[in-house]
């Protein structure tokens, strides 16, 4: 599940890298959130390998909320539209999850890499790729079943930045099982339009998130503590 918001230079090799893969059989959904520029035409030029649909702009929460609606698989894996699987992502998470029965989700591990369009200038703006890959339990590099992805709930609406640190957050807190491939399984575009930057004047949210997921934590506590 893709979203997508004004990601036509890039969108076309988020989606190649899905149908590159090597595990099968594959739903690919595209959910532009009110994009102006050319997404539709780049989703629309796959034809019917993708399923696209438009939405007002309500955010990547929004989007990958929608894509979750439209999905029909038990499993479950998302991609930033600027970003790229690796071709064997699915099909080893798959073998984990198959392998155990009780295991959630998978996560892997995350190469960066500077968009190779930018000028020279334009790199000395975006700050410079880890120089090694990295494990990342952000929701565009994990596996997950359907029915714990359902269970821990949608992504958050309500903020900008910070979703992937409140859903993750959620999940370890309704004790799904986890595990962390050494594979890397997804390249990581950097380049000036990162969501990180395109919503910078949000970034006071993380902190709105990180302190939501501490009230929780601390509650449950109190709760387990008066049961006791």
């Amino acid at each position: 599940m893709i979203g997508a918001y004004n990601a036509a230079p890039y969108l076309g090799e988020a989606i190649e890298s899905v149908l590159a893969q090597t595990y099968r059989p594959l739903e690919l959904i595209v959910v532009d959130d009110g994009s102006d520029d050319g997404t539709a035409e780049v989703a629309r030029s796959f034809g019917d390998a993708v399923i696209y649909s438009y939405q007002e702009n309500g955010g990547n929460g929004s989007a990958r909320n929608h894509a979750v609606r439209l999905a029909s698989g038990e499993l479950f894996a998302f991609l930033d539209a600027d970003d790229r699987f690796v071709p064997d992502k699915l099909e080893w998470q798959w073998r984990e999850l198959e392998a155990d029965p009780e295991l959630d989700v998978v996560f892997g591990h995350v190469l960066e890499f500077v968009s190779p369009e930018l000028t020279e200038e334009q790199r000395a703006s975006v700050r410079p790729p880890a120089p090694e890959a990295a494990a990342w339990t952000a929701p565009n590099l994990m596996l997950i079943r359907r029915a714990r992805f359902l269970e821990v709930g949608p992504f958050s609406e309500s903020v900008r930045v910070g979703v992937t640190v409140d859903w993750y957050a959620r999940a370890t807190e309704a004790g799904l099982r986890m595990l962390m491939l050494p594979n890397v399984v997804l390249e990581r575009r950097l380049h000036l339009t990162n969501n990180g930057l395109r919503e910078s004047d949000s970034r006071g949210q993380y902190l709105h998130v990180l302190k939501a997921a501490l009230d929780r934590r601390r509650a449950a506590a109190e709760q387990g503590g008066n049961g006791a």
